[in-house]
């Protein structure tokens, strides 16, 4: 954030911090708010805990799990490419029912195949449908496949991993 020796100036504004919040976002690993305090602090911007946390409410950071298993804050791009924004709860639920039901995965331009034991289409189906996945439209299930329609192709690349990942979990 500044250049060796003279720190980078900025005005003591809202917008201000904000945008730096991000930056330290973009460019580090953040794990907790009191680590994104301390960059912040060494930035010359000091801030309480619940501004921080209405910062990064403001800004649209979430909690996303890392490939490493690490849970880190996440902004923009980088959020869509590493999780599918649903949170953890939600997450080990859907690798509870996933985990003993897929048999497969596929991602074919924007769709995803997802194979099942006969007769459990549907319910991995629902089980897709009820989570706000981000980039996920909706799914058709026959009797032992779910299709899974995604808003673009490098969506349905980066879903299809995560539903894999979910369903090796169990």
């Amino acid at each position: 954030m500044s250049e060796a020796g003279t720190p980078m100036q900025r005005p003591a504004t809202r917008a201000a911090r904000l945008s730096v919040i991000e930056q330290i976002l973009l460019s580090h690993i953040i794990t907790s708010q009191s680590q994104l305090s301390g960059i912040l602090s060494d930035e010359g911007i000091d801030v309480t805990q619940a501004t921080l946390s209405r910062d990064l409410d403001e800004i649209n950071a979430m909690k996303t799990r890392l490939a490493d298993g690490r849970i880190a804050y996440t902004v923009g791009d980088r959020a869509v490419h590493l999780s599918a924004g649903i949170g953890d709860k939600a997450e080990q639920q859907m690798a509870k029912v996933l985990g003993g039901l897929v048999t497969s995965v596929a991602s074919a331009r924007n769709l995803i195949v997802v194979h099942t034991p006969s007769g459990a289409a549907q319910y991995v189906a629902s089980v897709i449908d009820k989570q706000p996945i981000d980039g996920v439209l909706g799914t058709i299930a026959g009797d032992d496949t779910v299709m899974v329609i995604c808003s673009d192709d490098d969506i349905a690349s980066d879903r299809s991993q995560w539903l894999l990942s979910i369903a090796s979990k169990s």
